[in-house]
């Protein structure tokens, strides 16, 4: 990516990427309306809100942006794809680069690369409509199938039996052609943020957030647990011992650098017989008023605005 010589400043030209045209375009765009609202009040004083389309590099050019707040979820918006549009025009952009963001929003592709990390991992296999019934064999059920590269939950069933499998799989394949079946445990679920900046001797920082661990009213951690409230209890900081703790944020750390991440990233656990599983490393976490990334930096003392402004502010790591 070309360098801007001019550093982010409160006259700096920036936009809020959101919406889009994937699955997650709703989310997105309640992520976009929180970021701009705190980009404004932060005192920011030439800040776009826009509403990605297939125009977005025109938009981007005719309005001489020079640096964005990536805010979207999903496919075209966390896959590298609009990544690589900042990079091609110069713009500087928040989170994760194209590699990285490439790689997480592949569920299956993110699954290789930290099987060479000595990282635990959930059983699973990768299928597609022409060979699942034969491959789901290696699992035992419960299962959980999940499209490759989807969000949010969008697409997934759990899946108690075979009698089941043939409704979930067409449900999962509406949304994408690669599809991940794990198996499921009766677990707890706990997610870590993983944030980077510059410290006070302008040297790069990478930290873990606290553990959020949360139980949910559905049978498991579905779409509708995660944006409904009321559904969803969360446990901040998660009741783990310090030493599970410790082991849990130094595999999310481990995780956001096998991936080549940058910036900023959330990792999803699954905690069973007191080993924690990864279950996805996300690029570009969720800033709703129900998203977990808020509440976790709110624990450890950065208030929303505070951690927007540390988001943005990752444009200029690269």
């Amino acid at each position: 990516m070309e360098n801007n010589e001019k550093k982010l400043n409160k006259n700096s030209r920036i936009a809020v990427l959101c919406g889009g045209l994937s699955n997650e375009r709703e989310v997105s765009l309640r992520s976009g309306r929180n970021v701009f609202k705190a980009l404004i009040e932060l005192g920011y004083k030439d800040v776009t809100l826009i509403d990605v389309d297939r125009n977005i590099a025109s938009v981007l050019t005719d309005t001489k942006i020079e640096y964005a707040i990536n805010v979207l979820h999903g496919r075209y918006g966390e896959d590298g794809c609009i990544q690589g549009v900042l990079e091609f025009l110069g713009i500087k952009y928040s989170g994760c680069g194209v590699k990285a963001s490439s790689i997480c929003m592949d569920k299956i592709m993110t699954k290789r690369v930290l099987s060479t990390q000595n990282i635990p991992l959930i059983k699973s296999v990768n299928v597609n409509k022409e060979n699942y019934k034969e491959k789901v064999q290696e699992l035992n059920y419960p299962i959980i199938i999940k499209p490759a590269n989807e969000g949010s939950s969008i697409g997934m069933t759990k899946v108690n039996s075979i009698e089941e499998l043939d409704n979930a799989m067409e449900v999962a394949l509406k949304c994408d052609n690669e599809i991940l079946i794990e198996e499921y445990l009766q677990g707890e679920s706990a997610t870590v943020g993983v944030l980077e900046r510059i410290d006070e001797n302008g040297k790069e920082e990478i930290f873990a957030t606290p553990i959020l661990g949360f139980r949910t009213k559905t049978d498991w951690y579905d779409y509708e647990a995660k944006y409904t409230k009321g559904l969803t209890e969360f446990i901040l900081p998660a009741d783990f011992s310090d030493s599970l703790t410790k082991e849990i944020q130094e595999l999310a750390i481990k995780a956001h650098k096998a991936c080549a991440c940058k910036g900023v990233s959330r990792v999803d656990f699954l905690v069973y017989n007191n080993i924690p599983y990864i279950l996805e490393v996300n690029t570009n976490p969720g800033m709703t008023d129900t998203s977990d990334l808020p509440a976790q930096a709110n624990e450890m003392g950065i208030n929303y605005n505070q951690l927007v402004d540390l988001i943005l502010k990752t444009a200029d790591l690269k």
